[in-house]
């Protein structure tokens, strides 16, 4: 389909390839490889096999009773201002 760019897993295509063979290149990532798209021969995107995330994502809410505001947080700050002045 193209020619090699960053190694025997990795191949480039034009935005045009890519639409039509799209399942083509999926097949190919999903067996571990990559598959960079070009428009006019420069690199826009890389097409990579999903890895889940190492973090995971907290729950709403769960940090209630950890964190506290202060009582003075929404004071003014003038008093900052004029030392700055």
């Amino acid at each position: 389909m193209a020619a090699a760019i960053g190694g025997p897993a990795e191949h480039q295509v034009n935005v045009h390839q890519a639409k039509t063979h799209l399942s083509q290149l999926l097949l190919e990532v999903e067996q571990g490889g990559e598959v960079v798209i070009a428009r006019a021969g420069v690199p826009i995107a890389r097409l990579v096999p999903w890895q889940e995330s190492e973090t995971a994502i907290a729950a709403p809410g769960c940090m209630r009773d950890r964190i506290t505001i202060a009582t003075d947080f929404d004071a003014p700050l003038d008093a900052l201002f004029d030392a700055l002045a």
